[in-house]
């Protein structure tokens, strides 16, 4: 119980820490990396404010998957994580991944066609692939949650 309770405490404090630096990279390090790129290759600046959109989006589905995490941890603290209550969070996990999923699909689609150099379509390839595992593994983790507390619900019916 201790180690959970310490893992927990160090848990949410690396999702805060995690959390302030995201809200750092929306609103000042990622519209300032395309602006300047924007600047330096003014043949692609049209791109500068869809890759702003695209990127922060992307960082606004960590963001959200960090909340329903938070959430998460509380419910593991107040001994309730067997509930409908962590479904709902587990579920909202699911849904932020499934966003940028479908979302990095159509830039790695449209990056794939247009693209001369293999570098970046190789690397959306990778965080395609990297993110269908995370969501495949979400699939299963929420399945396994259905089942315990399925049978956390029949052992209180029992006792």
């Amino acid at each position: 119980m201790l180690t959970e309770y310490r893992a927990v405490i160090a848990l949410r404090f690396f999702l805060a820490v995690l959390f302030a630096i995201l809200i750092f990279f929306q609103t000042v390090s990622l519209p300032g990396q395309f602006a300047h790129l924007a600047e330096e290759a003014p043949e692609d600046a049209y791109l500068r404010w869809p890759a702003t959109a695209v990127t922060i989006f992307w960082v606004l589905c960590v963001q959200v998957v960090i909340v329903a995490t938070w959430k998460l941890l509380t419910l593991v603290k107040n001994d309730r994580i067997f509930t409908d209550a962590a479904m709902t969070w587990v579920n909202v996990i699911m849904g932020a991944i499934a966003a940028g999923w479908l979302v990095l699909v159509g830039v790695f689609l449209y990056v794939g066609f247009k693209a001369s150099d293999p570098g970046l379509p190789l690397l959306l390839f990778l965080m395609l692939a990297v993110s269908t595992v995370v969501g495949l593994v979400m699939v299963v983790l929420r399945a396994l949650l259905r089942r315990a507390t399925t049978l956390q619900t029949d052992m209180r019916a029992v006792i």
